[in-house]
């Protein structure tokens, strides 16, 4: 397996859990999963219509999302929208990227090399 490969799977399982808080966050307002698909791949984050479409129904049947079809258009589109449940979710999930973020810090600068670890 080359270097690349190996980063490559990294990266992936670390981008997977950030699409849930991510898709949370961003669906504090109505969205379509293919709005949801646009606004995360122009915030940087990669994610496919076959990786985000189970993504939203998972959450949906944990309560984080509530859905409701809009008729109103030519062309039916399924809305999304983060329940009370999922905002608190979401909420807990960016407090705890922001606790690990500066954990790494720490590991990456330990005590007395740098002002992060002067909490």
């Amino acid at each position: 397996m080359t270097m690349d490969a190996t980063l490559s799977g990294h990266l992936q399982e670390l981008r997977r859990g950030t699409v849930v808080v991510a898709s949370l966050t961003v669906l504090r307002e109505p969205g379509y999963g293919y709005s949801l698909l646009e606004t995360l791949s122009a915030a940087g984050f990669e994610v496919e219509a076959n990786t985000l479409y189970p993504l939203l129904r998972r959450l949906e049947a944990q309560g984080l999302l509530t859905s409701s079809w809009n008729t109103d258009e030519a062309r039916p589109r399924k809305f999304y929208r983060t329940t009370e449940q999922g905002d608190a979710i979401a909420a807990a999930l960016r407090d705890e990227w922001v606790r690990l973020d500066e954990a790494i810090g720490d590991l990456d600068h330990p005590a007395g090399t740098d002002s992060r670890s002067e909490k």
